[in-house]
């Protein structure tokens, strides 16, 4: 049975304990830490903070998930069209090498705001850009003006990207 990053919230501040709970139980999983610098009034230290508050990443098959779910600490997987989010190996490879490589990371959830431009990264209108007129639940309404034709067309959220603009 093949096995998959699925991601796992836990209760608040119990990423690392979590870890360490699944880690004796046989279960891969890994729980992003990053180096914080903090200042007390006699010293400065580097401490280890989970990236991603209330998360853990866990690689296991079907057959594991209970056990994950019986971990004390945990409350559930995070779900995402009715089943588990997978987590692609390669976005986990990316956040390791990134932590390896950084300290004092931030991770910023990027919500999809009306008039915002987006970039299509899937699809038919793969790498044209737009600006989202409407946000229907998983799907966006998402006006394509590159054309030279105002196409409006709904899109799946998975398939959009922010559009930052370089200084």
């Amino acid at each position: 049975m093949s096995k998959k990053w699925l991601a796992v919230y836990t209760r608040p501040r119990w990423e690392k304990k979590v870890a360490r709970l699944l880690e004796e139980k046989g279960i891969e999983c890994y729980c992003p830490l990053n180096k914080i610098k903090r200042k007390w009034s006699d010293r400065v230290k580097v401490v280890e903070e989970p990236l991603f508050k209330s998360y853990v990443f866990v690689k296991v098959g079907d057959d594991s998930r209970t056990a994950v779910r019986l971990t004390t600490g945990t409350i559930n997987f995070v779900y995402y069209d009715g089943k588990p989010a997978v987590v692609k190996e390669k976005e986990i490879a990316a956040i390791r090498r990134f932590l390896d490589e950084y300290e004092q990371v931030e991770a910023i959830a990027v919500n999809l705001k009306v008039d915002q431009r987006v970039r299509i990264t899937n699809g038919t209108f793969m790498d044209l850009e737009g600006k989202v007129l409407e946000l229907r639940g998983k799907h966006i309404k998402v006006l394509i003006d590159s054309l030279g034709y105002l196409l409006v067309a709904y899109i799946d959220r998975k398939k959009v990207q922010a559009v930052v603009k370089s200084v």
